[in-house]
């Protein structure tokens, strides 16, 4: 019997200042991210952040998952100034993130854009960022609460549900929505929680939350990851 070949999904790595394991800086994914691809069928893949050659390399794969991460510096989005809670930037992951997103929307792969990874998106489309959401007592970081889904969307589809209990890890939130971009859910508060473009050329969805943190007990999460594998397993 032959071994149906798994979708091949890229997941660009974040840069690491230390880890536990090796004795120097490294590129890493999460290793539940990494295992929520696989249980959905797929083949998880890091990529190396570079400047040159975006669209070439993403012709070996069926789909691309933008992962979290730190911020996107703020001038990416057209800010002036730059808040005391901005973390982690680095230019060579921007300009990665932000080209890869627009090169996965324009050639229809399937793409599932995760926290960082919607802000990616929207910023990469012309949208904008909240720098932070108002402190402590307002972010949403290390928090789970309930998100409404919008009928009819892709969301729904993968999720089976307009209502799910998400896992959050944000201090910044989308404050302009680009053009062409529609809002697929929301928390009680208002922040933008999902972002879905219509008539784009294939599949596209991304979240603001962390659908790796509870997918392996979560069905509602873990159907994210099922629903990229099996647009990426139809991709070709």
């Amino acid at each position: 019997m032959t071994t149906p070949v798994r979708p091949l999904i890229a997941i660009p790595a974040r840069f690491s200042a230390t880890t536990s394991a090796l004795r120097y800086a490294a590129e890493v994914n999460a290793r539940a991210l990494i295992e929520a691809v696989w249980r959905a069928g797929g083949e998880p893949a890091s990529i190396h952040p570079a400047e040159s050659g975006v669209a070439s390399r993403l012709t070996r794969f069926d789909g691309v998952l933008l992962p979290g991460g730190g911020d996107l510096a703020p001038h990416r989005y057209g800010a002036a100034h730059t808040h005391g809670s901005v973390y982690d930037v680095d230019d060579l992951q921007d300009a990665f993130d932000l080209e890869l997103a627009r090169r996965a929307l324009g050639s229809g792969l399937p793409l599932l854009a995760i926290c960082r990874g919607l802000q990616v998106v929207d910023v990469a489309l012309g949208g904008t960022l909240e720098q932070d959401m108002g402190g402590p007592e307002r972010a949403h970081r290390h928090v789970v609460h309930p998100v409404e889904v919008r009928p009819g969307t892709l969301l729904e589809r993968a999720t089976g549900a307009q209502k799910v209990e998400v896992s959050c890890y944000h201090h910044q939130r989308v404050s302009g929505v680009a053009a062409g971009l529609t809002v697929t859910a929301r928390a009680a508060d208002g922040t933008v929680e999902g972002l879905e473009l219509p008539g784009a050329r294939g599949w596209f969805t991304a979240v603001q939350w962390h659908p790796e943190d509870t997918a392996h007990e979560d069905p509602a999460q873990q159907g994210l990851f099922d629903a990229l594998v099996r647009a990426a397993r139809d991709f070709r």
